[in-house]
């Protein structure tokens, strides 16, 4: 089958999980979407190993013939970044702007330096010792948010307020600053061009602030044709212009896509449709972009929980993937319990806000997009057969898997203690 074809039948599929997912009412839905496509995995799996299927074979050959870190990196993330974005409250992100910054920036290089040094150590120990810049590449791709996953369940479970806005902004955000360190640490792992500091300085402002103007600059354009649209099909139309052409734009000039659909999309939900729409056009609008999240976030779910047919899981990887969970969540409590000792001494939040930013960091499909861009061939130690994708996309399934079925299925207990707490101090 070609792509195309591929994804027609993906998408049907995914339509009709979505489907039989809405009917089951304990899960939010992207939740059970990934629960039953690793199911129709392992069912998948099981009988080709044992009946030597056909059909196992076709999934799998289809599967890798698809570009999952081009369809996910390239297409369908412009799109869900600037859904979640044109949600977001200026006024509310504005309150809580140094919390963010903090979180998406020092929060994610703390968290991938941590996450990359006991890598390392466990690797010493299984006698299996990793480069550390392999180790601190993991820390990288897996130490931002998944703003996908994070917009798809935590903005549906009614946290307070100001506790869902730090973790909508944070994972907007670190995606941005997680890829651009992710980049300049493969060009260490994987070049013979020494990196200088300039380098990653330059690399930095070209990728994260660049991306953010350019973002402006969409925003400003949209906003005249908008001004200038006199049919509502017209400014519908006219918004998908940004996370397409504006996507394809930005990586022509090597600045962030994502940081740029995250700018645009702030500004156009929080300046240009307040200004230029009416109430029902509003409305129109929101239903237009809930119809685009709500079928890339089913397509995209349901890969994830298909790829399991495509990771080997090598005999001598298990102790690395049961490892993999406990140090992230190492990482993760690390970088965001040290920011609010700060925090604290300036502002009250609730008793739990540490708790949700750090069982609410979820990571899904970003993470696993920058582990398949990592290039094969790269063996660990010489004489070993072990490769450096194949490990590092066992372990960063391991940990998807993990966010999205335990943390996923576990946070909304931790919210309605928040939100228990916050109704009882409003009343005392």
């Amino acid at each position: 089958m070609t792509s195309y074809e591929i994804l027609c039948l993906l998408s049907a599929l995914s339509l009709v999980i979505s489907l039989i997912s809405s009917r089951l009412h304990r899960w939010q839905q992207t939740i059970t979407i990934t629960a039953l496509a690793l199911a129709l995995s392992l069912v998948i799996l099981i009988a080709g190993k044992l009946f030597g299927v056909e059909l196992y074979s076709t999934l799998v050959t289809d599967l890798e013939q698809l570009d999952f870190k081009a369809l996910l990196l390239n297409g369908m993330l412009g799109f869900l970044l600037f859904a979640g974005a044109l949600q977001i409250k200026l006024n509310v992100l504005k309150q809580q702007r140094w919390e963010i910054f903090v979180l998406a920036f020092v929060g994610t290089l703390l968290s991938t330096l941590i996450i990359g040094g006991l890598l390392y150590l466990l690797s010493g120990l299984l006698t299996l010792q990793l480069d550390f810049s392999y180790c601190l590449l993991f820390g990288a791709l897996i130490s931002p948010t998944d703003p996908i996953a994070v917009l798809a369940i935590i903005k549906q479970l009614g946290a307070p307020e100001d506790i869902a806005i730090q973790v909508e902004g944070e994972s907007l955000f670190n995606d941005g600053i997680g890829l651009v360190i992710f980049v300049a640490i493969s060009q260490v792992a994987f070049s013979t061009e020494p990196l200088t500091v300039a380098g990653v300085s330059g690399l930095f402002i070209r990728e994260a602030l660049g991306g953010l103007l350019y973002g402006g600059v969409l925003a400003a354009i949209l906003h005249g044709m908008l001004h200038f649209s006199e049919e509502r099909t017209q400014y519908l139309l006219m918004t998908l212009l940004v996370p397409s052409a504006g996507y394809v734009g930005a990586d022509m000039l090597g600045v962030s896509g994502p940081l740029a659909m995250v700018a645009s999309g702030i500004i156009i939900g929080n300046v240009s449709v307040p200004k230029l729409l009416e109430q029902h056009e509003w409305q129109h609008l929101d239903s237009f972009w809930l119809l685009i999240e709500s079928f890339f976030n089913s397509l995209l779910f349901l890969l994830l929980g298909l790829l399991l047919l495509l990771i080997h899981f090598d005999a001598e990887l298990w102790w690395f993937m049961l490892s993999a969970v406990p140090i992230v969540l190492i990482g993760r409590t690390v970088s965001i319990y040290l920011p609010y000792i700060g925090f604290r001494r300036f502002r009250h939040y609730n008793s739990y806000a540490e708790k949700i930013l750090v069982w609410g960091g979820l990571r899904g499909g970003l993470a696993l997009a920058m582990a398949m861009s990592l290039p094969t061939g790269v063996v660990i130690i010489t004489g070993s057969s072990i490769d450096l994708r194949e490990l590092l996309m066992v372990m960063t399934y391991a940990v998807v898997v993990f966010s999205i079925l335990v943390q996923g299925t576990s946070i909304p207990s931790l919210i309605d203690k928040s939100n228990a707490e916050q109704k009882a101090q409003r009343h005392s």
